[in-house]
């Protein structure tokens, strides 16, 4: 099984009763997936693939093993640095 990334508009968001917060443009230390790719590359670190396939075939193998703690702790831990960014007024947030 793939993981399948879907993206939804403001209006979208707004049907759900979401609050939309704004979201500094150019803001990687805000990136929701920020989380993901440090221990992906690790996973994938030496690795290499013969065909494109092979590499489709283990993200998705990476992805299906994950634990869903994995992902809880990940998007728990953007409350945080949301937060910081609040408190300086949407200025940098070093990690």
């Amino acid at each position: 099984m793939y993981c399948r990334f879907v993206t939804f508009d403001r209006k979208s968001l707004q049907r759900f009763g979401w609050e939309i917060l704004p979201h500094p443009a150019h803001s990687p230390d805000l990136a929701p997936s920020d989380f993901l790719f440090g221990p992906l590359k690790r996973h994938l670190g030496g690795m290499a693939f013969e065909t494109e396939d092979d590499l489709i075939s283990e993200l998705g193998n990476w992805f299906d093993n994950l634990d869903v703690d994995f992902f809880r702790v990940g998007i728990n831990s953007l409350l945080s640095r949301w937060q910081t960014c609040i408190d300086l007024h949407w200025d940098y947030v070093e990690k």
